[in-house]
Order: structure tokens, then sequence, then C-alpha cells
């Protein structure tokens, strides 16, 4: 997922039923009020009864990427059923947003009619407009050596600065 998604312009009318079913978007049971939300839990109360909904945050999915939920609703807001209460790392406001809303260019490369390209700004490399996390685990053993214990470093041996 990128950092930061947008809802496409254009779509098939079934971004929100995709989201809904991916699991990671939690939709109200009942009309209520928020209690308390912070970026772990979110506190639901209904009728004197109250509800913890945990968070998911930043955990490694099989793809090498990872799965987030972010809190749609803030502390002491009422709540009606079937509303949103927490977008996936792919979701924006209940709805399927992979990627980012742009205008390109489809035009010839100075001049040339063979050589074709499809234009960007720069600007999507400067600003991290089209930037996405993956995550990767590595394991490292050490062992005992006649000197005493490895020592892990980021430097590497013989290589000057």
């Amino acid at each position: 997922p990128l950092c930061q998604s947008e809802k496409c312009i254009v779509g098939t009318g079934l971004e929100g039923q995709t989201a809904v079913d991916s699991g990671f978007s939690v939709i109200a049971e009942h009309q209520g009020k928020i209690f308390y939300t912070d970026s772990h839990k979110i506190s639901f109360s209904r009728n004197g009864n109250t509800e913890s909904i945990p968070l998911v945050k930043y955990q490694g999915s099989n793809k090498k990427t990872f799965l987030h939920q972010k809190s749609r609703v803030q502390g002491g807001q009422c709540v009606k059923k079937g509303q949103i209460l927490v977008d996936g790392a792919a979701t924006v406001g209940g709805e399927l947003a992979l990627g980012k809303n742009l205008l390109v260019a489809y035009m010839p490369w100075e001049g040339y009619n063979s050589e074709d390209a499809v234009l960007i700004s720069e600007r999507l490399i400067c600003e991290d407009i089209l930037t996405s996390f993956y995550i990767r685990k590595y394991e490292i053993k050490t062992y005992m050596t006649n000197q005493g214990a490895e020592r892990i470093t980021k430097g590497i041996p013989h290589l000057e600065t």
C-alpha cells in the first residue's frame, strides 16, 4: 500500500463492498457513542455497555507489505449502525484505495514520433507521492569465537568512507 492512498475517481462501484469484504474495515454493528479512541483501540459505548475494538498496527503480511488499521472516528462522536469506524491500509473512507489519481500525458518524446512515452512530474518522486512500504525480516546468527562473541556492525571491514 502507498503511504497516502486516494479513492479512485473512476471506479467499478464495488470498491466499498470490496473494502468491507477484506475484513480490515470495521463497521459499527449498533448505534452508539465513541467513548475513547487512540492508535491501538476504540472504545464504543452502547446502552451503558462498553466494547473495545483493538486495532492492528503495522503487522507484517505474507506479501512483504503490512496490515494496518486507522481510526476514522473521534472520542465523543455519535455513530450510526453501518458507519465505518476503522480503515485498513488499502482503504480510505470505507472504499478500496490502492493508489493515487494522477494527471499524465502520453506524447512524443522530444519530437520523435516513434519514441513515445507516458510523462509524469518529478514532483511524484520528490514529494513521496507514490512511496510505498515493504517489510522484510532478516535473521542473523552470531557465534562465539576464540576472540569472544562476534559483533554485528553496519560498517564494512577494510572500506574507507
